[in-house]
């Protein structure tokens, strides 16, 4: 609610854009959201070095539809319930700012802001009070 009253004449400076899921098999989780879901396959990539794979899937695009991100971690083909989840991403426009706003606030910033590893998008970590995990992602 802090980063979304910063100011009442603003649009909201938050937006949800990607659910987190990991998955065992990549192409048994894309063939599901898509073939038995109705959903469609908007993007993938592969990270060699840091050894996953990732499928976007969605009935939209961000922004104007938040998405669901199936991370493939090469080797790991089954996973207990309780560790499937992965996290809720949140757009924000100055991902530092936003580590200090909720750190003021007294929230638990668990990763600060920076480039994700592979890549140069900004992103940071905060853990709920519940110990879900929301990553922030700089969006100008």
């Amino acid at each position: 609610m802090l980063l979304q009253t910063l100011s009442t004449t603003q649009a909201p400076t938050m937006r949800l854009l990607h659910t987190m899921l990991r998955v065992g098999n990549l192409q048994r989780s894309i063939n599901f959201y898509t073939q038995i879901l109705g959903m469609r396959l908007i993007r993938t990539s592969e990270n060699p070095e840091y050894k996953y794979s990732l499928a976007f899937v969605g009935y939209g695009t961000n922004p104007e539809h938040a998405e669901i991100e199936l991370t493939y971690n090469w080797g790991v083909e089954t996973y207990e319930m309780g560790n499937a989840y992965g996290h809720i991403a949140l757009g924000v426009p100055d991902a530092y700012a936003a580590c200090e706003a909720i750190k003021a606030a007294g929230g638990n910033v668990t990763r600060e802001a920076g480039p994700v590893k592979g890549g140069s998008t900004v992103i940071a970590f905060v853990t709920d009070p519940d110990g879900y995990k929301m990553e922030l992602i700089q969006r100008l």
